[in-house]
């Protein structure tokens, strides 16, 4: 099965999306499940997973709700305050949803550096496993440190890496980045997924060969069984198109097994979301 393992939906509201300032103009409107399909029958997608782009409960049950009405979105990383007291009955609530299949924080937008590393999130976080739920880690480059204390207080929780921790691509600089990327992937209970890279390079004027390197590195640290292709549409918009973003993974893998490619153009996705086994 191939999946596109992160991707957004969104009816456009100027106040629940006000990250999206005017340098991201086309990313003002609607897009929906019959925006992508195109998208995912083009590249022969069968499927993807829909993830929060709003911190509020409000995502969940609309991400749900779009899953529930198309087959091909197979599951939903959506959020909910972990820090709360009532914690526990909101995880047994969406847990019941066969589609909800893990969580997220939009960590990169805290001012606190070491967020992750705070008690009554790690409390949070602490719960997730008993409901089978996965996490998804969203942090700039600074924030590494941080995620590595954070993923070895629970070696039994399932997490996967977004946008590789959204190195200066822009600067072309790999260090210190890559030695955390490096520590990290020591931990075998965390994925990593190669999306979001065109956005962190020059939107307007960016090539392949400057993301090589960083492709290097994720693919030299998590092997081709735990790293995920996500093609971060529509955000993705902002530097390339659909078709292009995946075109730069299938470019780069193309001397690869025709296992490995399986693994990381889906089954990876497939095994870390859907079937849940690789505690």
């Amino acid at each position: 099965m191939k999946i596109d393992a992160h991707q957004h939906f969104w009816r456009y509201s100027p106040i629940t999306h006000s990250w999206i300032n005017d340098s991201m103009a086309v990313l003002k409107r609607d897009f929906l499940p019959e925006d992508l399909k195109p998208e995912l029958k083009k590249k022969s997608f069968n499927g993807c997973i829909a993830v929060q782009a709003d911190q509020s409960e409000a995502e969940n049950d609309f991400l749900l709700d779009l899953a529930d009405n198309n087959d091909f979105i197979k599951g939903v990383v959506g959020w909910l305050d972990l820090r709360a007291d009532n914690i526990d009955e909101r995880l047994a609530h969406y847990s019941k949803h066969p589609k909800f299949c893990g969580l997220r924080h939009v960590v990169q937008d805290e001012p606190d550096d070491e967020f992750l590393l705070r008690d009554d999130f790690k409390r949070g976080i602490s719960k997730l496993k008993q409901y089978n739920l996965t996490y998804d880690i969203l942090i700039f480059e600074k924030q590494l440190p941080a995620a590595l204390k954070f993923v070895e207080a629970f070696p039994d929780q399932s997490f996967v890496l977004d946008h590789i921790a959204k190195p200066l691509i822009v600067r072309h600089e790999l260090n210190p980045w890559k030695e955390y990327i490096q520590k990290l992937a020591e931990f075998p209970n965390v994925y990593c997924k190669v999306s979001g890279l065109v956005t962190e390079a020059h939107w307007k004027n960016w090539k392949k060969t400057d993301l090589t390197p960083y492709l290097d590195v994720v693919f030299e640290a998590f092997g081709t069984q735990r790293v995920m292709v996500g093609s971060d549409w529509p955000v993705c918009k902002l530097a390339a198109s659909y078709e292009q973003v995946v075109d730069i993974i299938q470019t780069y893998i193309q001397g690869f097994s025709p296992t490995e490619k399986a693994d990381i153009m889906g089954n990876n996705a497939a095994n870390f979301y859907l079937n849940r086994n690789n505690s």
